[in-house]
């Protein structure tokens, strides 16, 4: 069993000390290693004076749910001073995944890396000499708690960060920061396996290393077709696992940058600012020299540019899944169910006597379907387990959207201001071929909106711009090798449809990877209702399951 201690600890980054939340004091935290098919129990007590949960992001959890760690949703908060142990397997998957909080914007530093090796041999021809995690996030110089506390309070969006960071170290392009940069020495002719996760809470990034190919071999700890880039575009809560071959040293000094910026799709404030590490090559000037002043770094030539929309949809078009018989990809070609969901911002009148400061004087809000979701005081799970009657929760979600219009155009106020509030869900029969659509809208802007799906792994079958069309978009539907995943980047003005073997019973959180949107109410929750097996059903909840 794994002890994890979530306490405080107190760092100092921009010239700027605060106290962060940490497990076992590290930022970023703990790596977890494990094999496919293992049984993992992960004691975590909470060791601070609020409340805290741990989602293992990407774990299907089957028939664990009470796992899965969303708080109010799976499970009641671990209150101060007690602790809880989360138990599952590791079915059918190996490759990357990470660990993070799942209450409030605690995950701004209470992250890891999860690494799953697999059974078998890796499907690709590349002799690993070793493996180096690569973790993006973002560092906010005031407490992040106090920035989400005065969003709430007036409906207002939240301040930028103040520095992205590969592996908790900003860069050197930012003040103070010249022995804060993440250096990674390699030696020429071996072959790296770079883990990569984006644990920012409000930014998609794209990633480069100048000079050097990178191969794409596995997304959310599933394996894709490989193939070769010079940069990838990665949404908060995705993973990529890619090869590096360490090749480029012999008419250098050896010292590579790497650069991580963000894929700009909102027109809110963001941080426009640079990350950067190096690769260190050995028996190189590079061991003897210092690291260049900001003032002559050069950053990888084939980094895209903050706006570059057409590279994010090449790269994003280029996944597909292994699809051997080793490793199939197991698509339904057929579905049962069709849930349309549009993904909006919204608006919300200001109540009377209250100040807001969103945009003209209103709250901003966010939604699915026009129903913004409410996390209630208890968990969602247990009320589903026990079938308690309740006027807190119901399953009459709406499967598709209210109002008919253009969706990605010029939307009226109409359909986006005051949205419904409340937890509502939507439910599917045991072994359901569910499809669902992802629709953007342009009301205050079109934006690439990272869903992540709970306890399922997902098949992207399509994607498009504009408003999607099931008479003309499903006929162009990938149903040979789609992209297998746990979290899709829905098309900036656009649509993805995602199809879904619904064979895990509980209850699923939905909800944007973007902290700020789903904080505002973008997400709901899907139930697997129990089929009539017992392996298809439920496992009981624990004795330590934390009480609300």
């Amino acid at each position: 069993m794994k002890q994890y201690c979530v306490e405080w600890k107190t760092i100092t980054r921009l010239c700027s000390t605060k106290p962060i939340l940490t497990v076992n004091g590290e930022y970023p935290g703990p790596t977890i290693a494990v094999n496919e098919g293992d049984d993992v129990e992960i004691k975590v007590t909470n060791r601070v004076s609020i409340n805290t949960t741990i989602h293992w992001h990407g774990i299907k959890q089957l028939r664990t749910g009470w796992a899965d760690g969303p708080a109010y949703v799976t499970q009641c908060p671990i209150t101060p001073g007690h602790s809880y142990t989360y138990k599952f397997t590791v079915n059918d998957q190996r490759g990357t995944l990470w660990w993070h909080a799942h209450i409030a914007w605690q995950r701004a530093t209470v992250y890891g890396a999860i690494i799953i090796y697999p059974r078998m041999p890796y499907p690709f021809a590349a002799p690993v000499d070793a493996e180096i995690p690569i973790i993006f996030g973002e560092w906010w110089n005031l407490p992040v708690e106090g920035i989400e506390v005065e969003m709430n309070r007036y409906g207002s969006g939240p301040n930028s960060s103040d520095a992205y960071t590969i592996n908790g170290l900003p860069g050197s392009l930012y003040p103070c920061s010249l022995e804060d940069t993440f250096i990674q020495t390699v030696e020429r002719g071996k072959t790296y396996m770079l883990r990569i996760i984006n644990a920012a809470l409000n930014d998609e990034l794209f990633f480069s290393i100048a000079n050097h190919t990178l191969t794409v071999v596995e997304i959310d700890a599933s394996y894709t077709k490989p193939f070769d880039t010079e940069a990838i575009m990665i949404t908060p809560g995705q993973t990529f696992t890619v090869i590096l071959n360490a090749n480029q040293h012999r008419f250098s000094n050896g010292l590579f940058v790497m650069a991580a910026r963000p894929y700009l799709t909102t027109v809110f404030p963001f941080d426009n600012s640079t990350t950067i590490g190096f690769l260190k090559y050995k028996g190189t000037m590079a061991e003897t020299i210092l690291l260049p002043k900001p003032s002559n770094l050069v950053l990888p030539y084939h980094l895209p540019s903050m706006e570059d929309n057409a590279y994010a949809t090449q790269f994003v078009s280029q996944l597909r899944s292994l699809g051997t018989a080793q490793y199939p990809c197991k698509v339904p070609k057929k579905i049962d169910k069709r849930v349309v969901i549009t993904i909006s911002l919204n608006l919300q009148d200001c109540p009377v006597n209250q100040t807001c400061k969103g945009y003209n004087g209103k709250r901003f809000a966010a939604s699915m379907n026009n129903q913004s979701f409410v996390r209630p005081p208890t968990s969602i799970l247990e009320w589903h387990y026990r079938n308690d009657s309740s006027t807190q929760y119901s399953y009459d979600f709406p499967l598709k959207p209210p109002n008919i219009f253009d969706y990605t155009g010029v939307d009226p106020l109409a359909h986006n201001v005051n949205p419904n509030f409340g937890t509502k869900l939507f439910a599917v029969e045991y072994g359901t071929r569910l499809e669902i659509v992802l629709q953007d809208t342009g009301f205050l802007n079109v934006e690439n909106h990272p869903i992540h799906i709970h306890g399922h792994n997902f098949f992207i079958v399509g994607m498009g711009f504009g408003n999607f069309d099931a008479e003309k978009d499903t006929a162009r539907y990938n149903l040979v090798d789609p992209p297998e995943r746990n979290t899709v980047g829905v098309p900036v003005g656009g649509w993805a449809a995602v199809r879904i073997n619904a064979n895990n019973p509980g209850v699923w959180f939905m909800h944007c990877h973007l902290e700020e949107h789903t904080s505002w109410g973008l997400a709901t929750g899907f139930v697997v209702k129990s089929g009539a097996e017992p392996s298809q059903r439920l496992l009981p909840p624990p004795h330590d399951l934390p009480p609300c």
